[in-house]
């Protein structure tokens, strides 16, 4: 990998990251996501990376209310790509730990030792409560404390004959789990709460983090490295960024204008109020939001230069070890990302010690 990885988030929710009637609208298929993991390898690309989501947000453009499984569709794209690395999320909530170890233990063989892991823990009520895996009494640091115990069942069964654990979430009883994978597939957690920074410095390879502001990401990105140092492990941080590039910025900033203008309130309303906001406060939030309320992620809009220039900065001030990229066009502007920005950040990588 570079001194700095670079991958795509895929489109594997319709409607991709924009809760937008006006901008381009991915379909949740294997076609759409097979051409961006293609992209992603054509042009330079590090990493591909998946969600799991269960249910969508509804609203006029129907966001996320069809998606595909993540680690069937990354099996899938293992056999179609080569060299990129393969990131697939599971649910520790839903999934037993031998199950999930098995199929990971799959997707590495299948790729040739490019499989990765997203583990996440399950956070909104409704995407379980449909398929009757939530458990109410499991508050923040229960889940936590679940998915530890979880990880340690999934790495143990990776490399030890049997397994036998008993713990509140499940049990294990001689369980064996063979074959080994010849490597073990990465481990990556997203959150940036105190909990989930303790888990990352613990287990995880590679932590996706959010953050209100650069100086928030820094804050945080030091911390994971800080307590993964202290563990005697490197964990790497990330970020997300969405990329709006044309060939000037005011092209660029055009496609935002005109993106903003479609923004999708009922989605984001339902978004809200699955996160817990109360409906009517979710319902205002949503009323007043802005077009740039469009975009689920932060993002750059502008020319090569602007962009480069751009990633540069906040890789390097919030301490990055590299950022997941989104693109709302993910054809004509990952190509045209690949032609003009990627060469310039791999040669920044290479001047910098």
């Amino acid at each position: 990998m570079s001194a700095k990885d670079y991958g795509i988030f895929l489109p594997i929710g319709n409607g991709g990251w924009m809760l937008s009637t006006t901008a381009p609208h991915p379909e949740a298929s294997y076609a759409w996501n097979r051409r961006a993991a293609l992209h992603a390898e054509s042009i330079g690309l590090d990493f591909i990376m998946s969600m799991a989501k269960w249910r969508g947000f509804g609203g006029t453009t129907d966001h996320w209310g069809r998606s595909l499984e993540s680690l069937t569709m990354m099996s899938a794209l293992a056999e179609a790509t080569t060299r990129v690395k393969i990131w697939a999320t599971l649910h520790a909530n839903v999934h037993n730990p031998a199950i999930a170890a098995k199929m990971l233990t799959t997707l590495q063989d299948v790729s040739g030792g490019r499989a990765g892991l997203n583990i996440v823990n399950g956070s909104y009520a409704g995407e379980f409560e449909q398929f009757g895996v939530w458990d109410p009494g499991l508050g923040h640091a229960d889940r936590y404390r679940m998915t530890e115990l979880w990880t340690e069942a999934v790495c143990r069964l990776w490399t030890e004959p049997s397994v036998t654990m008993r713990t509140p979430y499940f049990d294990l009883v001689d369980c064996a789990s063979r074959p080994h994978p010849a490597i073990r597939p990465t481990l990556i957690s997203a959150g940036r709460s105190a909990d989930a920074r303790r888990f990352q410095a613990r287990h995880a390879d590679g932590a996706f983090l959010a953050a209100e502001s650069l100086d928030e990401m820094r804050t945080l990105s030091a911390d994971v490295h800080a307590r993964a140092k202290a563990n005697g492990r490197v964990c790497k941080t990330y970020s997300m960024l969405t990329v709006v590039q044309d060939t000037t910025d005011e092209l660029a900033a055009r496609k935002v204008k005109a993106w903003g203008e479609g923004v999708d309130r009922e989605a984001l309303a339902l978004m809200r109020r699955t996160w817990g906001v109360p409906e009517d406060q979710a319902r205002a939030w949503a009323a007043g939001a802005t077009g740039e309320a469009a975009f689920q992620t932060a993002y750059v809009a502008g020319s090569a230069r602007t962009v480069t220039e751009h990633i540069e900065y906040i890789v390097r001030e919030a301490d990055l070890d590299g950022l997941m990229l989104i693109f709302p066009e993910y054809d004509e502007d990952m190509l045209l990302f690949g032609e003009t920005v990627l060469p310039a950040l791999r040669a920044h990588d290479e001047a910098s010690p």
